[in-house]
């Protein structure tokens, strides 16, 4: 099921999500759900707190051909290379405005996966971008929190503007 978007600034987009217990066949199913509002965005990964799920679950997916969707659950970022790559970012929750930032070119991730097993995983280039970008949405960030006051004010009035302009 396509679950509707939770729109800046709703506060909980600002919220930190919590932590899940174990993986059940209720998460399973949300996470379901996530692959599928993300595929029809489209875009390479969603948070729970995007569509309004208070809990710490995610998906990635930067593969060409899609249905390679990585699910994660408690994310953590164990490592981060000290090589910094830049790459425009976005959000369905703030449509129509894109920064661009720079993150760690690669990290190693520790989260429970589908199975409910500890798992710890590399990722590199796009993939490291996107799993970061959701771990921000989990601790209550956004991608241009990481910009400063007046690059993030220009961000917001440009989505605003966007949004005016499609009604």
């Amino acid at each position: 099921m396509i679950r509707p978007f939770v729109m800046y600034p709703d506060k909980r987009l600002k919220t930190v999500a919590a932590p899940i217990e174990a993986v059940t066949d209720e998460i399973r199913g949300i996470w379901d759900d996530m692959v599928e509002t993300m595929d029809a965005m489209p875009g390479y990964g969603l948070a729970g707190p995007q569509i309004g799920v208070m809990l710490r679950l995610a998906i990635v997916d930067c593969s060409d051909s899609r249905g390679k969707a990585i699910r994660l659950a408690n994310p953590e970022i164990l490592h981060a290379s000290g090589q910094f790559r830049d790459h425009e970012e976005g959000s369905p929750n703030l449509p129509g405005a894109t920064a661009v930032i720079a993150r760690p070119r690669a990290v190693t991730v520790r989260f429970l996966n589908e199975k409910g097993e500890i798992e710890d995983r590399d990722f590199v280039d796009v993939w490291a971008t996107s799993v970061q970008h959701q771990i921000d949405h989990l601790n209550g960030k956004m991608y241009f929190d990481h910009l400063s006051a007046l690059k993030r004010k220009m961000v917001i009035a440009r989505s605003e503007k966007y949004l005016r302009r499609v009604g």
